[in-house]
């Protein structure tokens, strides 16, 4: 896949850059930011922005405001912590577009950043309305797109930017681009192996019909393992499992068969009958479940295949915790897998979102995978072959 890459713009300095970046960080009850890692990520193509002494312009969003001005989901903490990284002032606007806005924009020095205030506070942007896009790129000369995690959206800022703009890849987006694409199409070493978990299907339909004939072993957990189960015969007691996919599920291990791909189910489970901290749990074989019981991880013995499948794997991407792994009683299966991809010398692609903040909340060095997605949703869709509205806006064509 060829794109345009920032390093192709020859002259920087004094360029008004319209910045667009995935700053939709998780926060806790206060309001104080958990996780930067998606900050940090972007600080290379700001950085370099800054070193070229270009006119910075940061866009991002925060939660879901569905177009309404949400104080929770203003973006002063995120500016303040962007500063923090780089050592060096953010000035933070509190509009998006505007007199105000635009004067300050036209006072800016070679070097300084600004950031506008939350995206999708204005609801032009999730749809992508022609009159918000155009006002937005009038605000600068040059739209640079480091925001992967959005690039599955055709929003005003992830993609109807470029209509109006020359538009390039930041260094985030041209790493994520790079290393998934080696998945997608080049013949990646085997076995290949994906690990999916989680609780719905439907983000994964997509990437499992792509690799069934691609993948050598498909290891399922988490919520999604429930509808399979139960797909399969089983009884899942009183787990979450999504009864309209019931016939999906079916129809992807008929076809997993037919191509004699191996599927893999947990044969044993860690189940409770109530989710808390201090829940008392069993490690049961699946067959044995029934009642209240609730599937909440993976058993030992179903973590111990999973463990032989991905020691001898070349190539690994994985999606989603196999277990509710916030608590610590329903974390073990979510963690040795970690740990065991970790230790791997694999080509390994994890998706973003709750895999990768389970990996960080049990203390696993990023670095020692090939990629951690900071895209969950785009990753998967991606790998699915679909075409991302946020990356065809890039391409040299």
């Amino acid at each position: 896949m060829r794109i345009r890459s920032l390093k192709q713009i020859r002259n920087l300095k004094g360029k008004k850059i319209l910045l667009r970046v995935d700053f939709n960080v998780p926060t806790g009850k206060k309001g104080k930011i958990t996780d930067s890692a998606r900050i940090e990520e972007a600080l290379p193509t700001i950085k370099y922005l800054k070193s070229k002494k270009a006119k910075i312009i940061i866009i991002s969003h925060l939660g879901r405001p569905d177009g309404q001005l949400k104080k929770e989901l203003k973006l002063d903490k995120i500016a303040k912590k962007l500063a923090q990284f780089l050592k060096s002032p953010v000035k933070k606007l509190d509009e998006i577009l505007g007199k105000k806005v635009e004067a300050k924009i036209t006072k800016m020095k070679n070097g300084e950043i600004v950031m506008l205030e939350n995206i999708r506070f204005d609801a032009g942007e999730e749809k992508c309305e022609k009159s918000f896009t155009k006002a937005l790129a009038s605000l600068g000369e040059i739209f640079v797109n480091d925001a992967f995690g959005t690039a599955h959206r055709k929003h005003a800022s992830t993609a109807g930017l470029a209509d109006f703009l020359p538009a390039y890849a930041g260094f985030l987006m041209e790493k994520e681009i790079k290393t998934l694409s080696k998945i997608l199409n080049e013949k990646p070493k085997r076995p290949l192996t994906m690990i999916f978990g989680g609780a719905k299907i439907d983000t994964k339909i997509g990437i499992i019909k792509q690799f069934l004939k691609k993948a050598d072993y498909f290891l399922i957990g988490g919520g999604l393992a429930n509808t399979f189960l139960h797909a399969a015969g089983y009884n899942v007691g009183n787990s979450l499992y999504e009864k309209d996919k019931v016939e999906i599920a079916r129809e992807i291990m008929l076809s997993s068969e037919k191509n004699k791909e191996r599927f893999i189910l947990p044969h044993d489970v860690i189940v409770s009958e109530e989710v808390s901290g201090n829940a008392k749990t069993l490690n049961l074989p699946i067959q044995d479940v029934m009642g209240n019981m609730r599937i909440l991880d993976i058993g030992k013995w179903s973590i111990e295949k999973f463990n032989n499948i991905i020691s001898k794997s070349k190539t690994i991407i994985w999606n989603g915790p196999v277990g509710l792994s916030e608590y610590k009683q329903f974390a073990n299966g979510t963690r040795q897998i970690a740990q065991a991809i970790a230790k791997s010398k694999c080509y390994s692609i994890i998706g973003g979102g709750d895999t990768a903040e389970a990996i960080k909340r049990m203390k696993i060095k990023e670095s020692k995978f090939t990629l951690v997605s900071t895209g969950g949703g785009a990753c998967l869709e991606f790998l699915s072959g679909e075409k991302l509205p946020g990356i065809e806006c890039l391409k040299i064509k």
